[in-house]
């Protein structure tokens, strides 16, 4: 390993021989006349770990050099002592305001600058020794979380899944779902501030969007895959598959964080209500939707539009979207249907392109 570098800016002679003596023994020792030179020594040298720099020099002074430093971030990575001649009060306060590590007077004695030296070479190698372990377990625990979505991202397909097979879908259903729901939230995370979503947030909807018909599961074949219209009495089973969905949700609860099972629950329960109070299971009405289930709400209508089931065949883009917008298919709130406008012709572009290509 190449030995550490000790760069001494100084324009006399004598000063760079004697401080060259006293770090030659421990250190690679380059030396500059000024500052325009101890510059080029910092473009072709990586291994300095300390400048020991006069102040006053030709060509270029001890604060071109420390603007130079500043100019090209360095002055946090190489720490630098300013030796200087002038009165204390001449050159101190702007060497701190630039960040050197110290500031010494001459005459200096090579011994307390030595030990100076020392102390300070070590102080910034622990410090860049530590951001470099915190980078290496910031890294490491990035590492762990999206090891940890992407095996979530998977079960959380998987189990969604299981409802479409059951409904002799292809699959598409779900990655749709979560495609609009993202581009609705990411519309009105610009054009509605007033919500608060965060990109994380919308991140994590998209996600819990996949599961909001889990509770599908637990409704038999007979009316899950009945070709024709429910009788009421079926409708109602039907509508059960809000709770059964939170039933099931919550055995996994142990597994998510809290906001993100919150979302699944919240989508899960009430993607099926509607803004004036007839939707179902508990008949919220307005605000009492949760936002997160108001967006998958309008993605599910509009994908069941477009979408052939066993009971109906798929209406055209544009039909569908006026469906919903002239509140054929319940009643959601102003400001989704304002963000379903914006989203429109993302929504009909994803139905085409996915049409053109199998997914499942």
């Amino acid at each position: 390993m190449d030995k550490q570098q000790i760069l001494i800016v100084d324009d006399e002679e004598v000063n760079r021989a004697i401080l060259s003596g006293v770090f030659e023994s421990e250190y690679d020792i380059i030396e500059a006349a000024n500052g325009q030179e101890a510059t080029a020594e910092l473009e072709n040298s990586s291994n300095i770990v300390l400048i020991l720099l006069d102040v006053v020099m030709p060509v270029m002074d001890g604060f071109g050099v420390l603007q130079y430093m500043k100019e090209h971030d360095l002055l946090e990575k190489i720490p630098v002592i300013l030796i200087t001649g002038e009165k204390i009060m001449d050159s101190d306060d702007q060497a701190y305001a630039f960040g050197v590590a110290d500031v010494m007077h001459k005459p200096f004695y090579p011994h307390i600058v030595k030990r100076r030296a020392k102390n300070i070479i070590e102080l910034y190698q622990n410090k860049h020794n530590m951001e470099l372990r915190l980078k290496e377990q910031e890294e490491a625990i990035l590492a762990q979380e999206k090891k940890i979505r992407e095996n979530n991202e998977f079960m959380i397909d998987a189990l969604s899944s299981v409802v479409e097979f059951r409904s002799l879908e292809t699959g598409e259903h779900i990655r749709r779902i979560k495609y609009f729901t993202r581009i609705m939230l990411k519309y009105m995370m610009k054009y509605f501030p007033k919500y608060g979503l965060t990109p994380d947030q919308v991140d994590e909807i998209a996600r819990a969007a996949a599961l909001h018909d889990i509770g599908k599961i637990g409704i038999s074949d007979s009316i899950l895959l009945k070709p024709g219209k429910l009788t009421e009495e079926e409708f109602e089973v039907m509508k059960t598959h809000t709770t059964i969905g939170c039933d099931i949700l919550e055995k996994f609860r142990g597994n998510q964080t809290e906001e993100f099972y919150r979302y699944c629950y919240d989508i899960c329960r009430y993607h099926h209500e509607r803004w004036d109070g007839n939707g179902y299971p508990d008949h919220l009405v307005g605000d009492e939707i949760p936002i997160s289930a108001q967006i998958v709400a309008i993605a599910d209508v509009y994908d069941a539009l477009v979408s052939t089931r066993v009971y109906k065949s798929a209406y055209a883009n544009n039909i569908a979207y006026d469906m919903i917008m002239n509140g054929e298919c319940g009643q959601f709130s102003p400001d989704v249907l304002e963000c379903f406008a914006l989203a429109k012709v993302d929504f009909f572009n994803i139905v085409e392109v996915i049409k053109m290509f199998n997914f499942s």
